[in-house]
């Protein structure tokens, strides 16, 4: 009997630590002693400079690779360097993304009802992901019908065949089927410019959320390191999203707000982070919501681009079905760049 009340006491006493762990982590952690509001400010700024520098330099990379002939868009090395870039993507949306919107919506701060008894971050991202597939389909049947309208008034055959025989290759093979803007472009192409919108629009989502959360903590223990982490994080990224320009040819004005907007969106959120401070608390019910809403739709996104228009066009392309070799050296660069953005996991 004494056993008995001593085991119903102690998981009384268990349950009320849980409770009180619970409820303290959805308050304003004010005892905190890492809590340091000058110090964090200076981190902040610290942060804005060196993400801002790291996230241009990885996003233009590959950019500058067409005045160094091994790395041209047409050869074997710059195959294995997308294929690298391509594993970032899809490590960010599984590895970063993805559980911290797990998180976010299991938070013991938001209501059991609805939140803990439907798992919305796996039906978030999956309609993410057919909402993407929607979007890649209507957008490039849209661009061929506008690009064949303007082949059949130019005169001009379309150039549509040839560019999908080779569509395992690079944007390279196309340089001599499009005739700029106004004219018709090849339909893989096409398909490249397409990929880059769409996963620079992911990709923004996600670095504005990350921003926000580091602008919005005064915990020096937890800025100090993710700032570091961060700069890792968006150079790689960057290194994918900048693979993707590449292939599409856009114009260089077009490029370089590409560059720009997805340079800027994690520095910006810092900012406005630090503006919000005062009213964005990242544990409040009405914030894990949105942020872990935002985070699963970019989740899905960024899994089906990586898998389905980066990893599956390339892999399935004739240049990588002609090589056993060259498809061995791909599926290790995916792997390096996978588990190397996993382990970053561990710290952003």
């Amino acid at each position: 009997m004494a056993s008995t009340s001593k085991m119903v006491l102690t998981f009384i006493i268990v349950i009320t630590l849980l409770c009180t762990k619970a409820f303290s982590q959805c308050e304003d952690e004010t005892n905190n002693p890492c809590n340091n509001k000058s110090k964090a400010l200076s981190l902040k700024i610290f942060g804005i400079a060196t993400i801002l520098v790291t996230s241009i330099i990885g996003v233009c990379l590959p950019l500058i690779t067409r005045s160094i002939p091994a790395l041209s868009p047409d050869r074997s090395l710059f195959v294995i360097v997308k294929a690298f870039a391509s594993g970032i993507i899809l490590a960010t949306g599984f590895m970063h993304v993805l559980p911290d919107s797990f998180d976010m919506l299991r938070s013991t701060c938001l209501s059991d009802n609805p939140w803990h008894k439907f798992p919305f971050t796996g039906f978030v991202a999956m309609l993410s992901a057919i909402f993407t597939l929607m979007v890649d389909s209507m957008a490039t049947s849209m661009y061929t019908t506008k690009n064949n309208a303007i082949s059949a008034e130019g005169g001009e055959p379309v150039a549509g065949d040839h560019e999908m025989a080779v569509a395992g290759g690079s944007g390279a093979h196309f340089h001599g089927h499009h005739h700029g803007q106004k004219g018709p472009i090849g339909t893989q192409l096409l398909r490249y410019r397409v990929v880059a919108m769409v996963m620079e629009l992911g990709i923004v989502v996600h670095s504005i959320v990350i921003g926000l959360g580091v602008g919005a903590s005064n915990d020096v223990c937890t800025i100090k390191p993710l700032v570091a982490a961060l700069c890792f994080h968006q150079m790689f990224e960057g290194m994918g999203l900048g693979g993707c320009i590449l292939q599409a040819e856009y114009k260089p004005l077009k490029k370089a707000l590409m560059v720009f907007f997805f340079s800027i969106t994690t520095p910006f959120g810092i900012a406005l982070g630090i503006g919000l401070a005062k009213t964005y608390k990242e544990n409040s019910p009405s914030a894990l919501i949105t942020v872990g809403l935002l985070n699963a739709s970019s989740a899905g996104l960024l899994i089906y681009m990586a898998l389905v228009d980066l990893l599956a066009a390339e892999f399935m392309g004739s240049k990588l079905q002609g090589s056993i070799k060259l498809q061995i050296k791909s599926f290790a660069a995916v792997l390096l760049g996978a588990g190397g953005m996993s382990l970053m996991a561990k710290w952003a």
